[in-house]
């Protein structure tokens, strides 16, 4: 036998006490926080473009001709 049945118990067990209370880069809030944090860089950097690009549109009607 390999010791890998249900009579192993030295290996950890999912959903044990010891391993909820490590809060690392894995957890889901810090996967959440990473998710929330592009989507803002994604709307800030496409509202600077949009702007830009408005910008462009406003010089170019009130140029000289």
């Amino acid at each position: 036998m390999s010791g890998t049945g249900p009579g192993n118990t030295d290996a950890p067990r999912p959903g044990s006490g010891s391993d909820r209370e490590y809060v690392g880069g894995g957890s889901e809030a810090w996967k959440e926080r990473g998710v929330a944090l592009r989507v803002f860089i994604y709307i800030f950097a496409t509202h600077l473009f949009a702007g830009f690009v408005w910008i462009l549109f406003y010089v170019g009607e009130h140029a000289k001709k």
